[in-house]
């Protein structure tokens, strides 16, 4: 890859600047990319923004920024995205910095921000060292995700229409599901959790196969067809519904015959229990019954240290004399039968025979 270290005036970087969302955000004359297929959407909270255009105010030096060089002789912005996009939505009224907006500046202010000199490293290469250098030295440690890098392989209409649906700010996977999803659009998060939903875990094999696709309409209404079941199967929203697997549920459990009456019984009951910790899990234990959902709450060491002693160091089980760490707190009772997690429910099992016990 070769680099070049060239001067851009603001006034230059700003003319023609266009932000249609998803149908692209030019600048430059037109000429530069602002933002690729693989970039995220802008992410800058307003104060990182009005710092950018307070530096070139004051004339201080903005950090270097990153172009690359087409075979068309065109630009695409490889670092410097919300630099950029801050600048030029300043520079078009978007936003005021100091109760006063770009238009309301004198034509000396004016002029001087339009000639602030912009510090840029023009680099051209294949595709593969854009990407390289996109993951090197992507801004102020904003760590790119696994999902973003695999939208920087798996460019079509497909992943336009997928970011359409989920990576926009108040995309249609926000608007339908976003107390039911944890993360943010806009870092590919919802787009990731779709992807990992119906491909049972495998995101990148379904990009890869739907790649050429002409839309992203088999996962939109997979997605819409989770989230609704999840309404219907439990209507009653808590807020340990965030984040919960539901498209993996909705994969084993869809054709199920399901009460949603009795299933919110349940889940009343084990939100009451104290000795359920994971409250989130109480969603997939209902459906699959497996207590490693709720993480149970695990006997004290007094609890355990008073059993040893009321046994004698000997696990019931086999009859053997165990040393205190040689053994494990045991319900007496189990706990999905109503055994609490008191010292009058606890025994302590030799290790080998908690394994066996517990089917480990």
């Amino acid at each position: 890859m070769t680099i070049d270290l060239h001067e851009i005036t603001i006034r230059d970087l700003t003319d023609g600047y266009v932000n249609n969302d998803e149908e692209g955000v030019v600048g430059f004359g037109g000429k530069l990319d602002i933002r690729p297929p693989f970039q995220r959407e802008f992410v800058y909270k307003d104060k990182q923004r009005d710092a950018v255009m307070d530096t070139v105010k004051k004339g201080f030096p903005l950090n270097v920024m990153y172009w690359v060089k087409n075979e068309n002789g065109n630009f695409e912005l490889l670092d410097g995205q919300q630099r950029t996009i801050s600048i030029c939505e300043y520079v078009y009224d978007k936003f005021a910095l100091e109760n006063r907006f770009f238009g309301n500046l004198t034509q000396t202010e004016k002029d001087a921000i339009l000639n602030y000199k912009l510090m840029v490293y023009v680099c051209e290469g294949n595709d593969l060292e854009k990407l390289e250098w996109f993951r090197t030295i992507n801004i102020a440690g904003e760590k790119l995700s696994d999902q973003e890098l695999l939208n920087a392989m798996y460019v079509g209409e497909w992943l336009a229409d997928a970011k359409r649906h989920f990576s926009k700010t108040n995309c249609p996977a926000s608007n339908l599901a976003k107390d039911y999803l944890a993360g943010l659009s806009i870092r590919q998060e919802y787009l990731e959790t779709a992807l990992r939903w119906i491909s049972g875990g495998n995101g990148q094999a379904y990009m890869a196969e739907h790649q050429h696709d002409a839309n992203a309409g088999e996962l939109w209404h997979y997605f819409a067809s989770v989230i609704n079941w999840v309404k219907a199967t439990f209507p009653r929203y808590r807020k340990e519904m965030k984040g919960v697997e539901w498209g993996l549920l909705w994969n084993q459990f869809k054709t199920a015959t399901l009460n949603p009456q009795e299933l919110e019984a349940k889940i009343v009951r084990l939100m009451m229990d104290d000795d359920v910790t994971k409250k989130a899990g109480i969603y997939s234990y209902v459906l699959d019954g497996n207590e490693r959902h709720l993480s149970i709450r695990a006997f004290t060491q007094n609890m355990k240290r008073e059993a040893y002693e009321r046994q004698g160091g000997i696990c019931p089980k086999c009859g053997e004399h165990f040393e205190l760490s040689e053994m494990e707190g045991d319900h007496i009772t189990p706990w999905h039968a109503g055994g609490k997690t008191i010292a009058a429910n606890c025994q302590m099992l030799c290790k080998p025979c908690n394994r066996r016990k517990s089917g480990i």
